[in-house]
C-alpha cells in the first residue's frame, strides 16, 4: 500500500518563510504535507518537478469573487496564476447576512455600482438561498475548487440589523449588540474577519451603511470578532482626500489597540505626486510606534483602467450627467448620448472634470469595431481633440457612437507606474502584497495575475526581489498575519496547498475582453504561462494548462 497520496520529486522547495530554496521531495497524505526532503516511499501518484519551484499556494487577500463562486468554483483565472486561497467580502460588501429579497436587491445594487458586477449576472447565477452568514458559508463550501477566506461585510451587517436606517444614523446599543452576536456566530462558523469602507457610495450616490458607523460600533464589532481568537479588520480609506485618509488610519490604530487585532487597508499606491506614498507610510509608522497593527496593501501592476460607454466606468462617477446616462440600459444610453442637447451639456460638464475624471484626457484609444475609428487607435484623446479642434467629451462621444458605444479607451502608466517605487512599497514591512481587487471592476480591468506579474517583472526581469522573498510575501507572511495558521508554508502538518512553476518562464498575458459571465456579461481576464501544476488541499486542480474535476477547496 502506498505511503503517500502524492509525491513531488526533484523540486526546488521555496518554503514560504523567506528561506533560500532547497532541492528535495515533498510528500502529501490526507490533504496535508507529510514529509519533506529525500523521500524513499511510494505514492499513489507522483509529479516530477524537474527543478521547478515548488512553493506554498499563493494567497490573494483582496478579492470580490463572492458572486462568481456561485457558478465558478475556481474563481477563474486565479488558480491559473498559482493562487490557492482568495479572500472575499472586502470593502464592506458580503452576500450575507441577508434578511429578505429586498435586502438582497440592495446588496446587488451596491455590488453593481461599487464592484461593477451586473444585476443580470446576480439574477441568473446567485441564488440567495441563505440568510445567516453561517448558512452562506455552508452553501459556499459545498462546491469549491479553491480555498475561500470570507470576510463579513460591515455594510451588509448594518443593513441586516438596521434596514434603511443603516444609511441614516449611528446604531443604538441594542443594535450594536445584535451585530456583535451575528459577528460571533459568523466567526464561529469560519469567517475570517470584518470589512468596512470609508469611501464607497451606493447606487443612489449615498454613502454605504458602514460610513454611518461610529468608533464605538467599530470597536465593539472588532472585539466580538476577536473573541474567536482570530480576525482581521479590513477597510478602504477615503483615498481621494489625504487628510481624511490619514484620519482613517488613525482610527484603525484605535480599533487595533482596543480590540488587539490587526487592521488592513487598501490600496497604497505610488502616484506621480507621491511616488513612495510617503504620507501614508508615515501614518502607518505612527500607528506602529503606538503598538497598533495597521498594514497597507500594495499591488505590483500599474493601476490601468479601461473604459467603454457600453459598460461601467469609475472615471465617470464624478460627472453626474454622464453617470445618470451610464446607469441606463445600453439602448437608452445610445439614444441619450446621440441627442444634440444632451451632448452639449455632457461636453460642457466634462470640460470641468476633476478627481478621477480629470484623467480622461490622458486616455488612449484601444480596440474599435468600426472602420472609421481604426485611424484613432493608440492615439490619446488629448492629441485627437487638439488635431480636430474638439473637446474631450466630443471625441469620446463621436468615437463611441460610431462603435455602438463599444470603443475601448485605456488609461495606462499613470498610477503605480514608478516600478522602483512600487518595489520599495511591496518590500515595505508595513505593507502586504495585496489590493488586487480581483473579481471586481471586471469591465475595466483584471485584478487577477498580480502574483505572476510579481514573479515575472520584479523577480526575473529586474531582480528587485529574490524568489524566496516574493514567495514569502505572497504566502507565509499574509497567512500568518491574516490568521490562516494551517497553511502558507511548506511544513509537515500544514495544508498541502502547492504551486509548481518555472521561474524562468512564468509570465502573465495581456488583458483579454471575454464574454463568459452569466447574464451575457463581459469581463477582462489575464492568462498565464509557466505554471505546471496547482494543488489545493492535496488534490491537483490545475495541470498542464487545464482544470481537473477535483473540488477540494475549503472555507479557511
Amino acid at each position: 500500500m502506498a505511503q503517500f497520496d502524492l509525491i513531488i520529486r526533484n523540486a526546488n522547495l521555496v518554503d514560504g518563510t523567506g528561506a533560500a530554496p532547497v532541492h528535495g521531495d515533498l510528500g502529501i497524505k490526507g490533504g496535508l504535507i507529510s514529509a519533506m526532503g529525500h523521500i524513499e516511499g511510494s505514492a499513489t501518484s507522483e509529479i516530477d518537478a524537474h527543478g521547478q519551484a515548488v512553493t506554498p499556494g499563493f494567497i490573494d487577500i483582496h478579492t470580490h469573487f463572492d458572486p462568481q463562486l456561485c457558478w465558478d468554483p475556481f474563481a477563474t483565472p486565479s488558480i491559473e496564476h498559482g493562487i490557492t486561497t482568495v479572500v472575499t467580502g472586502n470593502c464592506s460588501l458580503s452576500l450575507a447576512p441577508i434578511r429578505n429579497r429586498a435586502a438582497a436587491e440592495k446588496i446587488v445594487s451596491m455590488f453593481g455600482v461599487i464592484e461593477d458586477i451586473k444585476k443580470r449576472t446576480f439574477d441568473e447565477a446567485v441564488p440567495f438561498n441563505w440568510e445567516s452568514f453561517p448558512e452562506y458559508l455552508d452553501k459556499t463550501r459545498a462546491n469549491l475548487g479553491i480555498n475561500v477566506g470570507a470576510l463579513i461585510g460591515h455594510s451588509a451587517l448594518r443593513l441586516y440589523v438596521m434596514g434603511a436606517d443603516s444609511q441614516k444614523r449611528i446604531a443604538t446599543e441594542s443594535e450594536i449588540e445584535e451585530m456583535c452576536t451575528l459577528t460571533r456566530e459568523a466567526m464561529q462558523a469560519g469567517a475570517l474577519g470584518i470589512s468596512s469602507s470609508y469611501v464607497d457610495m451606493d447606487e443612489n450616490g449615498d454613502p454605504v451603511p458602514s460610513q454611518f458607523a461610529d468608533l464605538n460600533e467599530k470597536i465593539a464589532l472588532a472585539k466580538a470578532m476577536a473573541e474567536s481568537g482570530r480576525g482581521i479588520w479590513q477597510i478602504v480609506p477615503f483615498f481621494p482626500d489625504l487628510a481624511r485618509e490619514i484620519a482613517n488610519i488613525e482610527e484603525l490604530g484605535e480599533i487595533s489597540l482596543a480590540a488587539g487585532i490587526p487592521c488592513s487597508l487598501q490600496p497604497v499606491l505610488s502616484s506621480p505626486t507621491s511616488p513612495n506614498a510617503t504620507e501614508i507610510i508615515e501614518a502607518l509608522q505612527k500607528q506602529a510606534d503606538r503598538g497598533a497593527r495597521v498594514i497597507g496593501q500594495v499591488m505590483p501592476r500599474c493601476f490601468d483602467l479601461n473604459m467603454r460607454l457600453s459598460e461601467t466606468s469609475m472615471l465617470l462617477f464624478g460627472l453626474p450627467g454622464w453617470k445618470a446616462i451610464m446607469d441606463q440600459p445600453v439602448p437608452e444610453r445610445l439614444t441619450r448620448f446621440s441627442d444634440p442637447a444632451t451632448r452639449a451639456a455632457l461636453v460642457t460638464e466634462m470640460k470641468n472634470a476633476v478627481g478621477m475624471s480629470g484623467a480622461l484626457p490622458f486616455l488612449t484609444v484601444g480596440k474599435v469595431t468600426s472602420e472609421q475609428n481604426v485611424q484613432y487607435q493608440n492615439r490619446s484623446l488629448m492629441e485627437i481633440a487638439q488635431s480636430e479642434g474638439k473637446e474631450i467629451g466630443e471625441v469620446i462621444l463621436d468615437l463611441s457612437l460610431a462603435d455602438g458605444l463599444d470603443t475601448e479607451f485605456q488609461l495606462k502608466n499613470i498610477i503605480n507606474a514608478d516600478k522602483a517605487a512600487v518595489a520599495d512599497l511591496i518590500n515595505h514591512p508595513l505593507c502586504h502584497f495585496g489590493a488586487s481587487d480581483a473579481g471586481a471592476h471586471i469591465t475595466q480591468f483584471c485584478g487577477t495575475g498580480d502574483t505572476t506579474h510579481l514573479l515575472e517583472h520584479y523577480v526575473r526581469e529586474t531582480g528587485r526581489m529574490t524568489l524566496e522573498r516574493a514567495v514569502f510575501r505572497m504566502t507565509g507572511e499574509v497567512a500568518a498575519d491574516w490568521g490562516l495558521k494551517d497553511r502558507g508554508t511548506l511544513q509537515v502538518g500544514k495544508a498541502a496547498d502547492i504551486t509548481i512553476f518555472d521561474p524562468a518562464t512564468v509570465s502573465v498575458g495581456g488583458e483579454e475582453f471575454v464574454n463568459d459571465f452569466p447574464g451575457e456579461a463581459r469581463r477582462y481576464i489575464r492568462r498565464s504561462s509557466g505554471y505546471d501544476c496547482v494543488i489545493v488541499n492535496g488534490e491537483v486542480v490545475y495541470q498542464n494548462g487545464a482544470y481537473t474535476d477535483a473540488r477540494p477547496g475549503r472555507i479557511v
